[in-house]
């Protein structure tokens, strides 16, 4: 069976290539190819993981008049079968944190997971281009996160209007497929699909399948105020649970440097998403992080250094399941989600060069400081992550004369600091581990 849906996912490769006068007529046909490995490794006797993956998207847009289309992608994730991920740790009983996401990590058991993720109608003007439908969106908070397989999308209405300056979006979702689940939920029903965390009195949260919220609304603006300075500005209405404003200025020091900052302000919408305490997802007041970032560009290379601060009167909540948090201080497989007080500096720097006469390197080094709460603290630590540092190598290769192909090598190393209790649960899959992803892309 798994053979079967591999050469449906193969072929349209068969097609590249092809000058079909019918296809160009009609439409554009396009998608990806996508084979992943994933490999963990925790500290001691703790179990170790691996998973491989392949599958990808088709997707075929068709032009019903000049400024009228429609768009359809259907996406698969095919689990290869490398190890049986519905066997937990033995030490803390817990599954991978990280190798269930290439598939339906709400149901492991099913190797194969179909998802038609994309169907819409856009309509475009000069400025303008508005989008009904299922669709991938791309703001600070809700995002492809394009980190699996399968990638979080959306449904709803979106609209955006361009020009030389300033971009405007508004948009109303109403429901969202969570990258590695097989299917789109309503948006309260969304909220709890991947781990839930401690509540404020240490017990397991219960806001899983307890949440009430009917749609979100997104509003953004982004204007380039002088040649040098900018504002972006972002607003998140999540129906009865809670309101998200994201500022975000920046200012062109010189020809080489570039500084900015963010401010994250969040506040309870309603009843936080439930009238019972013990079921609400949203169970505080406010939130606030703020940020500052420099930035360093010469000939190739890119330099930054990002600190980041999560004021100690709330934890900043944003659902897993809705994409990363695109806050300056992010790193490849971890979040500073779920805490207050919190501190995080990281360095960045990247690189592009020739490693061989037909292959350019794209390399990333990133090493961040994340000072966190004590994890025996449930009110600033909701998933009990301890102190750590955090070392990424982000290699994507670019192939003179495979130009569709694109490998990307990704390593992670996460180091406990400080004093942990001896406890597995604050090791297993947090700190004190490995982690390896080598991915495979071929885009056409």
């Amino acid at each position: 069976m798994r053979l079967v849906y591999l050469l449906f996912i193969m072929l349209p490769i068969f097609f590249i290539g092809q000058d079909s006068v019918d296809i160009r007529k009609k439409g554009t046909l396009s998608g990806q190819w996508r084979t992943y490995y994933m490999l963990t490794s925790n500290k001691g006797e703790l179990k170790d993981f691996n998973a491989l993956a392949t599958g990808g998207k088709i997707k075929y847009n068709y032009n019903l008049l000049d400024n009228l289309q429609i768009g359809a992608a259907l996406y698969n994730a095919t689990n290869i079968g490398l190890q049986d991920l519905t066997i937990p740790d033995v030490a803390t009983g817990r599954l991978s944190r990280y190798e269930e996401g290439l598939y339906d990590r709400l149901d492991l058991a099913n190797d194969a997971v179909f998802l038609l993720g994309e169907l819409y109608a856009k309509y475009k003007l000069t400025n303008h281009s508005f989008t009904l439908g299922r669709m991938k969106i791309n703001t600070p908070l809700i995002n492809p996160e394009d980190g699996r397989m399968i990638p979080t999308l959306v449904q709803g209405f979106w609209h955006d209007y361009k020009t030389k300056n300033t971009q405007l979006q508004f948009g109303i979702l109403n429901e969202i497929a969570p990258r590695s689940t097989g299917e789109f939920y309503g948006i309260g029903e969304s909220i709890g699909t991947y781990p839930v965390g401690r509540n404020k009195n240490g017990t397991a949260s219960l806001y899983s399948d307890n949440t009430d919220s009917e749609y979100i609304l997104m509003g953004n603006v982004d204007l380039k105020l002088t040649k040098k300075f900018s504002v972006n500005v972002w607003n998140q209405y999540v129906e009865n649970i809670f309101n998200s404003i994201y500022l975000k200025p920046s200012y062109q020091l010189s020809k080489y440097v570039h500084i900015a900052g963010e401010w994250l302000h969040q506040n309870k919408v309603g009843d936080g998403g439930n009238s019972v305490a013990s079921l609400r997802y949203f169970n505080q007041n406010t939130a606030d992080v703020l940020g500052f970032k420099i930035t360093y560009k010469s000939k190739g290379r890119v330099l930054s250094l990002a600190y980041d601060r999560i004021l100690p009167h709330g934890q900043f909540l944003s659902p897993r399941e809705w994409g990363r948090e695109d806050l300056f201080s992010f790193q490849k497989r971890e979040r500073s989600e779920g805490t207050a007080d919190n501190h995080a500096l990281v360095l960045n720097y990247k690189e592009e060069f020739a490693v061989f006469e037909n292959v350019n390197l794209t390399s990333i080094l990133s090493i961040g400081k994340h000072w966190k709460p004590n994890v025996t603290d449930a009110v600033l630590n909701k998933y009990a992550m301890p102190d750590y540092t955090h070392i990424n190598l982000d290699l994507f290769f670019h192939l003179k004369k495979i130009k569709r192909l694109k490998p990307e090598l990704l390593i992670t190393s996460k180091i406990g600091n400080g004093t942990i209790p001896d406890n597995p649960n604050f090791y297993f899959n947090k700190v004190d581990m490995f982690h390896l992803n080598l991915i495979l892309n071929y885009n056409f």
